[in-house]
């Protein structure tokens, strides 16, 4: 239309015009279970009489009282329709929030972190701007395993690449920093996403043989991590004799899980064991003691 200019306002998120995240809500947490919205008739109630919260309940009439034979089928109507219900889901398996609310995306859009995307020709690899030696690995190493947990591009590939990179490179300085990973490492996981725990996973693996001590040092933190790997634990294909070609995605959950437990047995030293089988009381040694 002639005289009337359009405004282009900046995303909210970290202010730039250049800013592709959307407005997110600060109250929801990664990992948690989704919003659950309740009425005003499901509150408790403040009872004089008894000087505590009651639950309102209907008042009974005489047609609510069920005959023989009835009980199924008055709860079939309730749901509309005449076959007998199914019991309700529990969804422990379901996937749970993971908002892209990652320390990891907002230093990456402000310009704090220095990496890019090498593109080649058979695959792309980060481009460091820096020394990844003379990184400050207290800074960066938590920064980037938030980022695991990142389904969006450039933002997951980056961080799984750029975590790898840190391992290989890290040495002794990979050790101090375990106590700042165990919160990243655990949000990821309780996405209950099945490629983000699977990345986690290798990312694991990898971080218990980057150096020495690294594995007892994870002990202690066993009550964190192995409640997702007991829950997913025979989370296996069952193909019979068939032949399963996706191996190389390393995409089986449960055998990821074995892989990773018997890893930290083996690097975990003697007080491994023991923990593990607390935690996923189904676990069997890899490692012989005799």
């Amino acid at each position: 239309m002639v005289g009337k200019t359009v405004k282009h306002h900046p995303l909210a998120g970290t202010g730039s015009c250049f800013d592709t995240s959307d407005a997110l809500n600060s109250t929801v947490r990664a990992g948690a279970h989704p919003s659950i919205h309740i009425s005003k008739a499901e509150l408790p109630v403040w009872s004089k009489a008894t000087c505590s919260f009651t639950l309102r309940t209907e008042k009974p009439t005489p047609d609510h009282y069920l005959r023989k034979g009835e009980g199924d089928t008055i709860k079939a109507k309730a749901h509309g329709s005449h076959k007998r219900p199914h019991p309700p889901k529990s969804g422990a398996f379901a996937s749970r929030d993971n908002p892209p609310n990652t320390a990891f995306r907002r230093f990456y859009e402000r310009g704090d972190l220095p990496i890019a995307v090498e593109h080649r020709a058979n695959k792309n690899v980060i481009n460091w701007k820096v020394d990844v030696n003379k990184l400050d690995y207290h800074h960066y190493l938590p920064i980037f395993f938030d980022g695991v947990r990142e389904t969006q591009e450039p933002y997951h590939f980056l961080a799984v690449k750029g975590v790898e990179d840190m391992l290989k490179a890290g040495g002794s300085k990979i050790l101090p920093v375990i106590p700042q990973l165990i919160i990243p490492i655990k949000t990821a996981l309780n996405t209950r996403d099945m490629t983000v725990i699977c990345e986690t996973l290798m990312l694991l693996q990898k971080l218990v043989c980057s150096a020495e001590l690294v594995g007892e040092a994870l002990v202690p933190y066993y009550r964190q991590i192995l409640p997702i790997f007991n829950l997913y634990k025979n989370r296996n294909k069952n193909l019979g004799d068939g032949i399963d070609y996706g191996q190389r995605e390393a995409m089986c959950l449960g055998e990821l899980i074995s892989e990773t437990l018997a890893l930290f047995e083996q690097k975990g030293g003697e007080d491994a064991f023991i923990n593990i089988k607390y935690m996923v009381p189904t676990y069997e040694s890899s490692v012989n003691y005799a």
